[in-house]
């Protein structure tokens, strides 16, 4: 295989200003895709997240990595932005192979372990708008595009994997039905992609060592071990790279379509394809929550990663 397997391939990361969707981005771009990456965060204006990382910085990392990345601000709860970003693609590049529907922005917005009648319900409706009304829209304008050219890719990111989230509540009412739709998404846009010649995986990361994440245990990925000594299971995390080596891999897949449909995470994609985390492990995060931490033994990665 090419060291650069996606030369010449154009990519779009929808949510791409920080965690797993930059962490995509940029190794999509160390595997020489043209990545379009977009958020609501740029240097002039950030988001409801009031947080330092931009669609900016995040174009210069894929750059930076080998690939050519472009910066452009959008919010995808908005039918003509994302009209006009799929426009702009296409006068552009005349092309899109791989879409990423990554758009989430829930975290400030559910209330764990609070039920439904006692959740805020603003706060829940905009948390459903913001995980599922953005991959609808996104899908809407940018599909048409894909199938111009056989071999087209959509992911749907999610937290958890189909066998999981089946029998798992995930912690309140309003998060658990947005993670778990998502894995819908991926199914019914395989029935509709897959007779036009593309392919809709779901994939999801295991617990991630995002900025917001790293910035709550007070850690840095350098460091970030230190955390484990609050939070033990935290021994099982990765990196936003992790799940970004996946995706790359399954995008450079000329197979790819055997996965049509399914549910994925990055530790059976990391099997399947040959490839570890920064640090050289593997871990299997969505084995180990469901053999250890939620079995409430004693934290232990060891056959775990």
């Amino acid at each position: 295989m090419s060291a650069t397997p996606l030369d010449g391939k154009v990519a779009l990361v929808a949510g791409a200003t920080r965690g797993a969707g930059r962490g995509i981005a940029v190794q999509l771009g160390e595997a020489g895709a043209t990545v379009y990456v977009t958020g609501r965060s740029t240097r002039t204006k950030r988001s409801e997240y009031d947080r330092p990382e931009t669609v900016e910085e995040t174009a210069e990392l894929v750059t930076a990595a080998g690939g050519h990345g472009v910066a452009v601000p959008t919010d995808h709860l908005e039918p003509d932005q994302v009209r006009a970003l799929v426009e702009r693609i296409d006068a552009e590049e005349g092309r899109l192979d791989v879409l990423v529907n990554d758009v989430w922005g829930g975290e400030k917005l559910f209330e764990w372990e609070n039920p439904v009648w006692e959740h805020d319900l603003d706060n829940g409706l905009r948390l459903w708008r913001l995980a599922l009304d953005t991959h609808a829209i996104t899908s809407h304008f940018a599909l048409p595009l894909m199938l111009r050219n056989p071999g087209g890719l959509v992911v749907e990111m999610t937290d958890g994997t189909a066998e999981y989230n089946a029998v798992t509540y995930r912690n309140s009412y309003f998060y658990d039905i947005a993670k778990t739709a998502v894995l819908r998404m991926a199914f019914t846009l395989a029935h509709e992609l897959g007779p036009r010649g593309a392919t809709a995986v779901v994939v999801t990361p295991g617990w991630l060592r995002s900025e917001m994440m790293l910035d709550a245990f007070g850690v840095t990925e350098e460091n970030w071990r230190d955390a484990t000594e609050r939070v033990p299971h935290f021994v099982i995390s990765e990196s936003p790279s992790y799940v970004g080596r996946g995706v790359a891999a399954l995008a450079a897949d000329p197979e790819v379509a055997r996965w049509n449909g399914q549910s994925l995470s990055s530790g059976q994609l990391a099997r399947e394809y040959g490839f570890t985390d920064l640090d050289g492990s593997r871990p299997d995060a969505w084995r180990y929550i469901a053999e250890v931490q939620d079995a409430d033994k004693p934290a232990d990665a060891t056959g775990y990663r």
